[in-house]
């Protein structure tokens, strides 16, 4: 924190008020002199009167402590890139969802043909046993997507897929 630009801040915020030194230290009930300490840089207000200068001069706290005011266009740019960003990553979200979503029907459609298969006692003849044994294996396989995918390091194992894909390349 600059005490000095901080200071000089809060010096123009009480001109803008059209007080004196004295009249404020009147408001916050503490002397002139404190006042103009502050004014020069030389010394600070405690935190509890700053929260109070805060208010009084409809500011954030943020902004006395920085000593000038965050510019409007700044925080309506800030505001919009968060918004975008927030959209961007909605949409991820969303496409995600949708993966997932279709890896779910497959995995119970796979799962029923399996359990048809089973329950009629078809699997046990040739190819409709061939068929059972890889509808069960989609389903336990898309079973495990599904739950790497909805876990919350789902960023840990795409940047290891990411790796062995690297390394399976450089091979």
């Amino acid at each position: 924190m600059d005490q000095k630009k901080t200071g000089h801040f809060m010096k123009e915020l009480r001109r803008e008020k059209g007080l004196t030194q004295e009249q404020l230290a009147e408001q916050l009930n503490v002397s002139g002199r404190t006042v103009s300490r502050w004014e020069t840089g030389n010394n600070m207000p405690d935190l509890s009167l700053l929260i109070e200068m805060a208010d009084f001069y409809d500011i954030e706290l943020r902004e006395l402590i920085d000593g000038e005011r965050k510019s409007e266009t700044m925080n309506e740019e800030m505001k919009k890139t968060v918004l975008k960003v927030a959209d961007y990553s909605n949409e991820e979200k969303n496409r995600l969802m949708r993966k997932l979503h279709y890896f779910s029907w497959i995995g119970v459609v796979t799962f029923l043909i399996f359990i048809i298969l089973e329950a009629s006692g078809l699997a046990g003849n040739g190819i409709l046993e061939d068929i059972s044994s890889f509808c069960c294996g989609i389903s336990f396989g898309v079973l495990i997507i599904v739950a790497i995918y909805t876990n919350r390091n789902i960023h840990k194992f795409q940047a290891f897929k990411k790796r062995i894909f690297q390394r399976m390349e450089i091979l």
